[in-house]
């Protein structure tokens, strides 16, 4: 099985649950509170161990409590964190999560994760097996999302680019990438319009996530790989849990499509748990994909 090695963000998730959002200014009682490791990288990296990859994280913490909390959940996970580093200037990340009318709200504030530097993921990199496939999103310093993509282009490496949340990126940088899976709202971000106008533009590429419509791709012609319906509980972290469940697929030799099936239904089942992490599903459970 190929590697699979998550460049990205790990934090600590603090999540509210309340029947609305407050207005401005407003101040509501909010039914519950919970905390829970999350972050882009760290989801999609737990996500992809689970489903049976061999991962390795690639990132930052703090050196206090939250950073001792992530990695012990990486160690719960299977996730080899001998390239994350600790960190003593700035604390470890943070979301702030506001579960409402079966959607999520998000703040994230970055802290250690946007001490991740250039130098670190290129010693990685050089180390990886030319085979190995890496993960990458938006919630670290984009001179570092910049470069590990280039790094991955030079040396060969397959690469899927998840471009959430989003930032403004050259388009070049996305013919680079072997992969790429932004959402509808990413991709009228990125582009200034619909995923029908641009999707022909990276056959085999473009990967547009739709929630539980599933997702389409571009192979000559527009195909649509089904969603699977399920009960709603939290949407936090379906993507990433898509994302990681796309790696794994695709480290075993799955065809794309097949892959992306995979995807959505782990995506799928990973909304039935509350928290980014606490729905994600095991491989055990994936016994009909």
């Amino acid at each position: 099985m190929r590697e699979i090695y998550v460049i990205g963000s790990a934090s600590i998730d603090l999540v509210v649950k309340s029947d609305r959002r407050p207005l401005k200014g407003e101040t509501i009682l909010g039914e519950s509170f919970f905390m829970t490791t999350g972050g882009k990288g760290s989801n999609q990296a737990v996500s992809a161990s689970r489903l049976g990859g061999k991962v390795k994280m690639v990132g930052a913490v703090g050196a206090d409590d939250f950073g001792q909390q992530i990695l012990a959940n990486f160690r719960e996970n299977s996730v080899d964190v001998s390239n994350v580093e600790s960190v003593t200037h700035v604390s470890s990340g943070t979301a702030h999560i506001t579960l409402s009318e079966d959607d999520n709200s998000i703040i994230v504030v970055p802290g250690a994760n946007f001490a991740v530097t250039t130098h670190q993921v290129a010693q990685v990199l050089s180390e990886a097996a030319e085979d190995a496939i890496v993960v990458l999103q938006n919630e670290i310093p984009k001179d570092v999302i910049l470069f590990t993509i280039d790094k991955c282009y030079e040396l060969g490496l397959t690469t899927i680019y998840n471009p959430a949340p989003f930032i403004e990126i050259e388009l070049d940088y996305l013919k680079k990438v072997t992969y790429f899976t932004p959402n509808e709202t990413e991709v009228k971000e990125l582009f200034g319009e619909d995923y029908e106008e641009v999707i022909q533009d990276y056959p085999n590429k473009m990967i547009v996530t739709l929630g539980d419509k599933g997702a389409v791709f571009y192979n000559g012609q527009l195909v649509n790989v089904p969603g699977i319906k399920a009960d709603v509980v939290d949407t936090t972290g379906a993507g990433d849990t898509f994302n990681g469940a796309l790696a794994v697929a695709l480290s075993e030799g799955m065809a794309l499509d097949d892959a992306i099936l995979f995807a959505n239904k782990a995506a799928s089942i990973s909304v039935t748990g509350l928290g980014a992490q606490g729905g994600m599903p095991y491989r055990a459970v994936m016994t009909d994909v």
